[in-house]
C-alpha cells in the first residue's frame, strides 16, 4: 500500500485534534474568566531511510488568549473582575499556586473563601484565606477584604485579609490541563501591588462563537478530504496489485 496513506491518515488526526481544541473553546463560551486557546497546525518534515520526502502535520496548541473578556455587573459582592493583566492566585487541586480569572468568590461554612469550582483562594501571605464570622462584606479594589465582625455596629469594619493578585508574563506562564495558568517549573509569583479589581462584576469568557464555529466547519471539510485521500488510495493500492497479479 502507498505509504502516502500514512500522511493522509496522518492529516485526519491532526485536524481532529484541531476540532477538540475549538469545541473545548466553544463549550466554554459561557464559563466565567475562561480564555481561548489558540490552535496552528505546521508541518513536520520525516526523516529516517532515505531522502526525507515526506512531511507530516502537527496541530498544537501554541498559547492563550489573554484578552479580557467583557465586565458584566452582578451587584454581588463577592464577584470580583480582574482589571488588565491582573490573575488571581488560587490552590489548585494537585496542591500547587495557579492562577485564575473566574472570580465568583463563596465563603464555606468554616470561613474559607473559595472560587465557584472550589479552589481555595490565596491571601498576601500566600496562604489561604479564612474569615471569622461576619455580617457584611466588602473587596476593595486593591483586594484588601473588609469585614463587619458579626454582632458589630457598622463602625467597626475591620480589614482581615488581601487577595493575592499578580500579573503573568506570557514568555514563562501557560495554561495547564486544569484550565489554570501555570508558571514554569511551578515558581510562586509574588503579589502585584499596582493589581486592581471591580467589586461586583465578573468577567465573561473572551471565546468569539462566530469565529469557533467557522473554524469547526472548514475543518471538518478538511478531515472529509483527508478521508478522500485515503480511499483514493487504498483504490490506486488495490489496482496496482491487480495489475501486477495479470
Amino acid at each position: 500500500m502507498d505509504k502516502g496513506i500514512f500522511l493522509a491518515m496522518s492529516g485526519a488526526k491532526q485536524t481532529m485534534m484541531s476540532q477538540q481544541a475549538h469545541a473545548n473553546n466553544l463549550a466554554n463560551i459561557s464559563s466565567t474568566g475562561f480564555k481561548a486557546d489558540l490552535e496552528q497546525a505546521r508541518a513536520m518534515q520525516v526523516f529516517g531511510d532515505g531522502m526525507p520526502s515526506r512531511v507530516y502535520s502537527l496541530s498544537e496548541r501554541p498559547a492563550t488568549d489573554r484578552t479580557s473578556g467583557t465586565m458584566v455587573a452582578t451587584g454581588r459582592n463577592l464577584d470580583v473582575a480582574m482589571q488588565g493583566d491582573t490573575w488571581l492566585a488560587v490552590q489548585a487541586k494537585d496542591g500547587t499556586e495557579s492562577y485564575t480569572r473566574a472570580a465568583e468568590l463563596q465563603v464555606t461554612t468554616d470561613g474559607r473563601l473559595i472560587t465557584g469550582s472550589g479552589l481555595p483562594v490565596k491571601g498576601a501571605g500566600g496562604d489561604e484565606i479564612l474569615l471569622p464570622p461576619f455580617d457584611q462584606i466588602h473587596i476593595n479594589t486593591d483586594g484588601s477584604i473588609s469585614i463587619l465582625p458579626q454582632g458589630e455596629n457598622s463602625a467597626s469594619l475591620i480589614v482581615v485579609d488581601q487577595l493575592k493578585m499578580v500579573s503573568l508574563d506570557p514568555a514563562t506562564s501557560y495554561k495547564g490541563v486544569d484550565g489554570l495558568m501555570k508558571i514554569d517549573e511551578n515558581r510562586v509569583l509574588p503579589i502585584d501591588p499596582q493589581a486592581r479589581l471591580q467589586s461586583g462584576f465578573i468577567e465573561t469568557s473572551n471565546v468569539n462563537a462566530v469565529h469557533e464555529l467557522t473554524s469547526i466547519i472548514a475543518l471538518s471539510r478538511q478531515f472529509e478530504m483527508n478521508i478522500k485521500m485515503m480511499k483514493t488510495l487504498e483504490e490506486n493500492s488495490a489496482a496496482a496489485a491487480k495489475i501486477l497479479q495479470s
